[in-house]
């Protein structure tokens, strides 16, 4: 059979397609003509842009009447299913550059990129939208409501849009993976570290976040929980979600490590 054929104009269709499936694919014209074979391998190797791009982020907060430098023009790229880890002291600024990274601080100088969108420049409405979205956030305190059930604060962030039957679905789906389905009815204050803990990412994995930000996640875990909560990150980047999470307890790892001093980038291992 004789190969078929696309022609340039069919081709860049079909990939602003694909592009929509994956919008962190970055390639913006695809030459033709290209048979169908050609056109396959040219979306697998296709470069990808970074899920999250922070640029010469600087963020100065008053202190009294002088001004302090919290992250001092700090850059780094995390891509599809990478996971890093800003690891420092408390004080060196890791967690707002995590709030940072989500958007949740808008940063004094640079850009925050989110799939190569300028999320720093937006208005907070759309800031927000952004966020309830695309990004998880899994809050070192956990910020769960304690007299509401565990499937009820799994579907917080959902109050404000509706809560469909789909998300309801969702919401037990999400309890069941992570082994807490047998507290659904439970209210949360008489759940212990590790139990709460496991709700709050069911919580921020609610919207299937395309990035997930945790603060200081293995902090209420004994050694087993944070080695569970290790290959559960690890499973979360495998599926394609970028992983990003600070912390200085050495227990907790990820492939790549950005050690932060003084609101400064030091060093980047991969």
């Amino acid at each position: 059979m004789s190969p078929i054929y696309l022609s340039t104009l069919d081709a860049n269709r079909f990939f602003r397609y694909e592009q929509a499936r994956c919008p962190a694919i970055s390639t913006t014209f695809v030459p033709g003509p290209l048979t169908l074979a050609q056109f396959g391998r040219l979306v697998e190797k296709a470069p990808m842009s970074a899920v999250l791009s922070v640029q010469n982020v600087t963020k100065v907060v008053r202190d009294g009447e002088s001004r302090r430098t919290i992250v001092d023009n700090v850059s780094f790229d995390l891509g599809a299913g990478e996971t890093a880890c800003l690891r420092g002291a408390s004080g060196s600024g890791k967690t707002t550059l995590l709030a940072l990274s989500g958007g949740m601080l808008s940063p004094t100088k640079g850009e925050v990129c989110f799939r190569g969108e300028a999320i720093s420049r937006l208005r907070d409405r759309h800031r927000a939208e952004v966020r309830r979205a695309h990004v998880g956030f899994v809050f070192q305190d956990f910020a769960l409501v304690d007299d509401l059930s565990v499937l009820e604060n799994v579907l917080l962030p959902k109050v404000p849009l509706g809560i469909s039957s789909a998300d309801t679905a969702r919401a037990e789906s999400l309890l069941e993976r992570f082994g807490i389905a047998s507290f659904r009815s439970s209210v949360t204050r008489r759940l212990s570290g590790g139990e709460r803990q496991r709700v709050a990412l069911c919580r921020a994995l609610i919207f299937d976040p395309a990035m997930l930000l945790l603060d200081e996640p293995s902090a209420h875990l004994d050694d087993a929980r944070t080695e569970a909560l290790a290959s559960e990150l690890a499973t979360l980047a495998s599926e394609g979600k970028t992983v990003l999470f600070a912390s200085h307890d050495t227990r907790l790892t990820a492939p790549r490590t950005i050690l932060v001093e003084s609101g400064k980038i030091h060093e980047a291992i991969a």
